[in-house]
């Protein structure tokens, strides 16, 4: 669950990807180089029941685990939001994506939980690189004209890496086993890599001046903002609440009544199909009524599905998570809108703290909602994910425009 819509634009750069003949074969250029980078990043969440019973651990034990990728995920958003005016885009993502091939390999043979950790953190250092380097790149390099078709199928692809890498997922670990899997996403990952190889050109990218007296004093800058702040808060909030809700809810899909099968766990995930198509609305709606109304509407429909993921009837239960999915990356989308708008100048570093905290919200939401899981239940888990929302939603009054 990333979006993208918050990376600085310039209105004199060029054309970006490669020599696409048409504007369709740039859009799935695009978008297949999104898919590919972050399509190992909830991919696992399909497969807990199954890597929980591998690894014979408690379900909070391995929704952390599996949801570590964001520690490093959260890190590197933040020093290559700083650093990426030195950083050679197309060398960057390219060595992003082929280090990534590295760690999700050897999750084939992680032997315990703290090694399966700790590549889970490798391989979110290396896809925040590649994702920060390719916003950056699409940022100088698209023309305005081109800019809104470039970021809008950047968005698609990454949000169609939710649904296909978890069906990906769930049929390899259904007909090969656990293993095979890790191997398959490796293999992606250099498949992403040779796209990247053969469309992205050796440009330089165009150095946005540091303003101030440098990346550090510019970080505490937006952190005195107050709107940026909130912002912040936000972000921590949404990925708090989408990755509670979509790791502890495979648990409650294979026991009893719903008792779903590892390959109709994975079905389950056209839940996001909605999401492809909302959020690419959620740019000019905000325009229109405001973030801060945006904001609260989206709040309230992944607040409206929470009740039904506490049903015994699966029907109510898909619905329940097509409302959370569509409300939390439609807020998602909108909230990294206003941070681009409201840092008006080091637009990277202020981009860059956001995913920090976004990320950190993400792994603070599995560690917390886990123990909520394990010890008191779904329900408990729900109630403490209708907080995040609720915390976020009064975050959203500071979002003043």
């Amino acid at each position: 669950m990333m979006d993208m819509s918050s990376a600085p634009m310039r209105p004199a750069a060029i054309a970006t990807v490669g020599h696409a003949p048409s504007a369709i074969r740039r859009a799935v250029v695009i978008g297949a180089t999104a898919f590919l980078t972050v399509v190992d990043l909830f991919a696992t969440q399909a497969i807990l029941p199954a890597l929980t019973r591998h690894y014979g651990v408690t379900p909070a034990a391995m929704g952390f685990a599996a949801n570590a990728c964001t520690i490093g995920m959260a890190i590197a958003s933040l020093v290559i939001g700083i650093f990426s005016p030195r950083i050679n885009r197309r060398f960057g993502i390219l060595l992003s994506l082929v280090s990534l091939a590295v760690p999700t390999s050897l999750l084939a043979v992680a032997p315990g939980l703290m090694t399966f950790t700790a590549l889970r953190v490798m391989q979110g250092l290396c896809m925040a690189s590649a994702f920060a380097l390719t916003l950056a790149h699409l940022g100088e390099q698209c023309s305005t004209a081109d800019a809104g078709s470039a970021f809008a199928a950047y968005i698609t692809g990454n949000v169609a890496s939710n649904l296909v890498g978890r069906l990906i997922a769930a049929a390899a670990v259904d007909g090969l086993g656990l293993a095979w899997n890790f191997l398959l996403f490796a293999a992606l990952n250099l498949v992403g890599a040779m796209l990247v190889y053969a469309t992205i050109h050796s440009v330089a990218p165009i150095v946005e001046g540091m303003h101030g007296d440098g990346p550090w004093k510019a970080l505490a800058a937006h952190w005195r903002n107050v709107r940026l702040r909130a912002a912040f808060g936000i972000g921590f909030c949404i990925l708090f609440a989408f990755i509670g809700t979509f790791t502890f809810v495979n648990f409650v899909l294979v026991q009893p009544p719903l008792s779903l099968g590892m390959m109709s766990l994975g079905i389950v995930y056209f839940v996001f199909a909605p999401s492809v198509v909302t959020t690419l609305l959620a740019g000019p709606v905000a325009s229109r009524i405001g973030t801060r109304v945006t904001l609260w509407a989206a709040l309230a429909l992944a607040a409206a599905g929470l009740p039904l993921l506490l049903t015994a009837h699966l029907a109510f239960v898909l619905g329940g998570m097509v409302l959370v999915a569509v409300g939390t990356f439609f807020a998602q989308a909108a909230v990294t809108g206003f941070v681009g708008r409201a840092a008006s100048e080091n637009r990277g570093i202020a981009s860059g703290s956001y995913l920090a905290c976004y990320f950190f919200g993400g792994l603070a939401g599995s560690a917390l909602l886990g123990q909520l899981f394990d010890r008191h239940g779904w329900t408990a888990c729900v109630v403490g994910i209708a907080l995040a929302l609720g915390v976020a939603a009064a975050l959203a009054s500071w979002l003043k425009e």
